[in-house]
């Protein structure tokens, strides 16, 4: 069995959305403080005993993030043509944190966006860290 190091950082962003051709309020202007849970993962460890340093993913986290702090979601790429669900949201953090932090030995694992205190989505990939 191998091991594997799994680790958390918690962030958040506001911005506002609307929800193209959704059925309800939702397709109404609204906004949300975005709670965004990212895991990275990792088989093995560096020279120092660590997977990445927790500043380094909560760095980058807020770079991503901050991409879409107080934004309306809807005029921001890739947002402006993808319906900016909660679930669309969770990819696309997770896809560019992966164009930060992926390499050989460590990748990102998991993004769980909150959209609010009891709803969220948790997206993820099969890799191979």
């Amino acid at each position: 069995m191998s091991a594997r190091y799994t680790l958390k950082v918690v962030s958040d962003f506001a911005a506002a959305h609307s929800l193209r051709h959704y059925p309800g309020e939702c397709s109404r202007l609204h906004g949300h403080n975005w709670r965004v849970e990212v895991e990275v993962a990792a088989r093995e460890l560096d020279q120092l005993g660590m997977a990445i340093d927790f500043k380094s993913i909560k760095q980058l986290t807020k770079k991503v993030t901050d991409e879409l702090d107080h934004g309306f979601l809807n005029e921001i790429p890739p947002f402006d043509t993808l319906n900016p669900t909660a679930e669309n949201i969770a990819a696309h953090i997770y896809r560019r944190l992966g164009e930060e932090i992926n390499e050989p030995r460590v990748q990102v694992h998991a993004v769980t966006v909150w959209e609010t205190e009891r709803a969220c989505v948790r997206y993820t990939e099969e890799s191979a860290a």
